[in-house]
């Protein structure tokens, strides 16, 4: 499978390219110049698979001669025996809606999903060519967890990653920073989670630099993670008995990149209905998909930490996509927005968004009731991420089988499971032990010189 970037349609690259690089030099997003639609006989041929299977069967085609399909068979395999569940997620019915757990991971994270795919990823490029790469990240606060430990203690590669100060859980920053290993750097940047991506994205577009310290990025932006993420879209829609009727996806995100692996998954042929993209009070894209004002405001804090975000990079490749893969409009697009911090997206584009998506926003009075009420009718704890997800059902009128992502374990934020419920939502003993060890991070301000200047201190 050959890639462009969402920037330059005419330079070709392949997945090696694309996977080790991130981001594409010119600013864009790799996507796949075409794609292979799965028919309705090949679908049948996967329904009963395993989630492991089924996974190797979705990923090789978009890899193409980067690995072998034995060899990535053993990586797949490695890379989910870490994972609580035999097939890696799980689906549990919660009332009217089905819910998706992605979070039996090391890090109790959708992230661990794709993150643990790729730190295997690069032990295998890397032991092969012989090179050293360095990958600096920013986190909202799940990413940062399920990279490190992913990457950790591998050779010739080291991990930096950028969080911002004060505006993550005290859990999820513990699950960062209380490793011991020494390729490992935690870097509370003080700002926003914006902050820090924007932060990532000057050095990747900093040729000298990237080239330099031979930089790789493992954000939402790498299409690597998106394939990773689409697996558990067929995954769930398999295990559905009657999918005679419609099939919907409510995906709590900032991002746009979990959300943009379902919508590969229905490019590639999975007959899937509509997607909620369900978002808390910084509701960018909410505002987008509903009224098409895609305009930048201030980021506010909240109980659902890793959806604090503005800027949702992945909206980029829909962008591309709107605009029929025409790479100059789609720079004129994201230079409205990096200037103006505006895109209004015209009433032709919004049609066809609404084709595929529709979406919600909850404030934090909301969130805590979803919680409550949901605990309360049927036992169950949410995060405030995925009590965001559940209760997107409830502001959009969908029938059929409605899925939600639950996109993390709620013990990750005790502080909010508290107030709602007045539970204390407790970690799995096995890494209870993260509760009492000495953290390790510096603080750094929101400025770019001084954090290239700590990276390459420490390389």
């Amino acid at each position: 499978m050959n890639y462009v970037s969402t920037r330059n349609s005419s330079k070709i690259f392949k997945f090696e390219d694309v996977f080790i690089k991130g981001l594409a030099d010119d600013g864009g997003l790799f996507v796949p110049k075409s794609l292979n639609k799965y028919s309705q006989k090949n679908l049948l041929e996967f329904k009963n698979l395993e989630y492991k299977e089924l996974a190797k069967k979705i990923i090789h085609p978009f890899i193409g001669d980067f690995m072998s399909e034995n060899d990535l068979s053993k990586i797949i395999e490695k890379s989910y025996s870490v994972f609580r569940k035999k097939n890696v997620v799980d689906l549990v019915k919660i009332g009217d809606r089905s819910v998706l757990e992605l979070f039996h991971g090391p890090t109790l994270a959708f992230k661990d999903v794709a993150m643990q795919l790729l730190g295997n990823f690069y032990e295998y490029y890397l032991n092969s060519e012989n090179e050293k790469i360095n990958i600096v990240v920013a986190t909202s606060g799940d990413t940062g967890a399920a990279a490190i430990d992913a990457i950790k203690g591998k050779d010739n590669v080291n991990i930096f990653v950028l969080h911002p100060n004060n505006r993550i859980s005290p859990v999820q920053r513990k699950l960062m920073t209380t490793g011991k290993e020494k390729n490992v750097f935690n870097i509370a940047v003080e700002g926003s989670f914006d902050d820090c991506q924007n932060l990532v994205k000057a050095m990747f577009t900093d040729k000298t630099f990237a080239k330099e310290i031979k930089m790789s990025g493992v954000n939402s932006i790498n299409w690597a993670r998106i394939i990773a993420q689409s697996v558990y879209y067929f995954y769930s829609y398999f295990l559905i008995e009657d999918n005679n009727e419609p099939i919907n996806f409510s995906v709590p995100t900032g991002n746009f990149g979990d959300v943009y692996a379902g919508y590969l998954a229905k490019k590639i042929g999975l007959p899937i209905n509509k997607f909620v993209v369900a978002t808390n009070q910084n509701d960018i894209l909410h505002r987008a998909i509903s009224n098409g004002a895609y305009n930048v405001e201030n980021v506010l804090e909240t109980i659902s930490p890793s959806m604090d975000i503005q800027i949702a990079s992945n909206f980029e490749r829909l962008i591309f996509d709107l605009n029929n893969h025409n790479d100059k409009k789609t720079i004129e697009v994201m230079k409205g927005i990096k200037e103006n911090g505006k895109y209004e997206i015209k009433k032709e584009s919004l049609d066809k968004i609404n084709v595929d998506f529709l979406s919600s926003k909850m404030d934090e009075i909301e969130v805590l009731n979803t919680i409550k009420t949901v605990y309360k009718k049927f036992d169950k704890v949410l995060d405030p991420h995925s009590a965001i997800g559940y209760g997107a059902f409830d502001k959009v009128n969908l029938k059929g089988n409605n899925i939600v992502l639950a996109t993390a374990h709620p013990c990750k934020f005790p502080g909010a499971i508290e107030k709602a419920i007045n539970i204390k939502s407790k970690l799995p003993d096995e890494l209870l032990f993260i509760l009492n060890e000495k953290e390790n991070y510096d603080i750094i301000d929101n400025d770019l010189d001084k954090i290239k200047h700590h990276i390459k201190e420490r390389i």
